[in-house]
């Protein structure tokens, strides 16, 4: 179906640069404690642990709740606030050098076994985890306001890569600032992005059906799946809310509560952790040639092989014949299985550190097809007025296992580091015994997860209200 206008496509690039803005901002404490703030405060890895993970709890709740914000306050006015709240959160993180300082002279060192200068971060990642919590369920939102179901896959995959083109720029931007002007100014040029793109937001959103850039055909194409009056179909669904008891009722919500909470930790222990590890592992910094380019290679891969798999769903509906759902498991099952070659990142390791990188790549570039696909069964399963609570259930989930598998590293590591050689596992002593554990998890997280989602949902089920 041909469309005068494809206006659809440049909402998807604010999507995607919003979604890049988010990642950039959560990778400048990855990129920057090892080799640049932890020397400066003498964090341990679990103290940085204890950051990534209370940032994860804090956005897995904020999330529980960010979808009903987005869903009462509308997607152009909700998104502003989150942009605008993460934004203020990245450029706060500069001032907690200071504060420490400020902190020690009043003679607070801490409490609960935490440093004045880890309490100082917490509370900046408590107001970006505030703030990024919204960036998802809007994007879905926004995603089923303007494209059709068949397109809905592909669509938020490429909003989705932001997050590994953000991890992608990260490696070669972020040490350079933090080498040449220090880290605080990092975390002020990148949180800076956010302000800008509201600028963007407020001069280009609007609803279809209201916005003039949009044209007739377009619209009609938008709304294929509405049947013949979309508008007044849209207008009656719109007025439909779910509540969370509800919600928690339907095994259509259970299925997308196990299919993020089992693996989105496996993305955020390696968007956290890879830099530290190829530090520890390698002795290649963050702010080195060859770490800059382990890195860079890294997410290159992650992002244009999503973008690929993502295509397997419209090529299993078009040329297959399946329905969206049915399509989408049999490619979610082949995801799935890429992150089995996190196995051989620690054996293969011994021989360069560019097989863990691409290993890790391919890994998480299932992960990212994965993810855009679990966020486009919403849209599948559920009306359009109850996606942004739903995917702010879904994200509670995803924050929830973040924080298990953070926490649990930081704890693992420093623990493993501590035994040395006392503490084995397949063959590996010390540090490098921990980390062969996390692989391992998350190896096989996909696959358990898949099994969860098949079980709960085996056939397509529309969520009827």
């Amino acid at each position: 179906m041909k469309t005068k206008t494809n206006f659809r496509w440049i909402i998807c690039a604010l999507l995607f640069f919003a979604t890049t803005v988010n990642y950039l901002d959560r990778q400048v404490l990855s990129l920057t404690w090892k080799d640049f703030i932890s020397p400066e405060f003498n964090w341990t890895d679990n103290d940085y642990g204890t950051i990534t993970a209370v940032f994860s709890i804090i956005y897995a709740l904020c999330n529980l709740f960010a979808g009903k914000f987005i869903d009462r306050l509308g997607t152009k006015k909700g998104y502003l606030w989150a942009i605008f709240i993460w934004s203020l959160g990245a450029c706060l993180h500069a001032a907690c050098g200071v504060g420490t300082e400020w902190l020690k002279a009043a003679g607070f060192l801490g409490m609960m076994g935490i440093t004045a200068s880890v309490w100082l971060f917490l509370a900046c990642r408590a107001v970006l985890a505030a703030g990024e919590a919204g960036n998802f369920p809007a994007a879905i939102k926004v995603t089923a306001e303007y494209f059709p179901k068949k397109d809905r896959a592909f669509a938020t995959s490429i909003f989705n890569s932001g997050s590994s083109v953000g991890a992608l720029a990260a490696p070669l931007t972020i040490p350079i600032i933090a080498k040449f002007w220090g880290w605080e100014m990092a975390f002020i040029v990148i949180g800076a992005l956010g302000f800008v793109w509201m600028g963007f937001w407020i001069w280009l959103y609007r609803k279809p059906a209201e916005n003039p850039r949009v044209s007739p055909e377009e619209l009609k194409y938008i709304n294929q799946d509405e049947g013949a009056e979309p508008a007044a179909a849209e207008s009656e669904k719109e007025e439909k809310k779910i509540s969370y008891a509800k919600a928690f009722s339907l095994r259509q919500t259970w299925a997308l509560v196990f299919g993020r909470f089992l693996t989105d930790g496996v993305w955020w222990f390696f968007l956290f952790w890879t830099p530290g590890y190829l530090s520890d592992q390698f002795g290649y910094k963050s702010d080195s040639g060859m770490g800059m380019a382990l890195i860079f290679t890294l997410y290159a891969i992650v992002t244009f092989v999503s973008i690929y798999l993502c295509k397997i769903p419209t090529y299993m509906v078009d040329k297959r014949g399946m329905n969206a759902y049915e399509g989408r498991m049999v490619a979610m099952f082949i995801f799935a299985c890429f992150p089995l070659l996190a196995l051989g990142a620690q054996p293969l390791g011994a021989f360069s550190a560019w097989w863990p990188a691409i290993l890790i790549g391919l890994a998480c570039a299932g992960h990212q097809a994965w993810s855009a696909n679990v966020y486009s069964v919403v849209g599948d399963m559920f009306p359009k007025s109850t996606i942004g609570t739903l995917t702010g259930i879904a994200q509670f989930a995803a924050g929830c296992g973040s924080f298990m598998v953070n926490k649990c590293a930081g704890k693992l590591f420093t623990y493993a580091a501590e035994q040395g050689d006392a503490f084995v596992f397949c063959g590996y002593t010390g540090k490098p015994a921990g980390y062969m554990i996390l692989f391992s998890y998350c190896a096989v997280a996909y696959i358990i997860g898949w099994c969860f989602m098949k079980g709960l949902v085996p056939k397509y089920r529309k969520v009827e209200l």
